[in-house]
């Protein structure tokens, strides 16, 4: 298994940040039914041609669910990709929809401020 170059980010603060969401998170997370219904809620997903990566799930499973996964365990490059998802891919306009109950925009919001105080901000250099 190769090791995580985690220099530059506080993998402790990371986990304390899922800590305090422990609870709600793992309940978002085990609901999911990958059902994609919250897809079409979602204004970016329908303006982007139906891009997968666009579903409000995706975002979230790809964002909180991969910080969950890892445990915090996160470098800079996984950083980098939870930002795509949270801030290119999402407006947090708390429109999307899910029929089970997760508050996905809460979620996002999460994922957000752990990439901020980590270092990691939207991109403003792309066209």
């Amino acid at each position: 298994m190769a090791k995580i170059n985690t220099a530059g980010v506080d993998t402790e603060r990371v986990k304390e940040r899922l800590d305090e969401h422990k609870t709600k998170m793992k309940l978002s997370l085990k609901a999911c039914a990958h059902c994609t219904l919250c897809a079409e809620s979602c204004f970016l997903y329908m303006a982007r041609d139906k891009d997968p990566k666009y579903t409000p799930s995706y975002k979230f499973l790809n964002s909180i669910g991969l910080l969950y996964k890892k445990k915090g365990m996160v470098d800079k490059v996984t950083l980098g990709e939870i930002r795509d998802n949270v801030w290119e891919r999402c407006a947090l306009c708390t429109r999307c929809y899910c029929p089970l109950g997760i508050n996905i925009p809460e979620m996002i919001a999460l994922a957000r401020s752990i990439c901020r105080e980590q270092g990691v901000y939207p991109r403003f250099d792309r066209e």
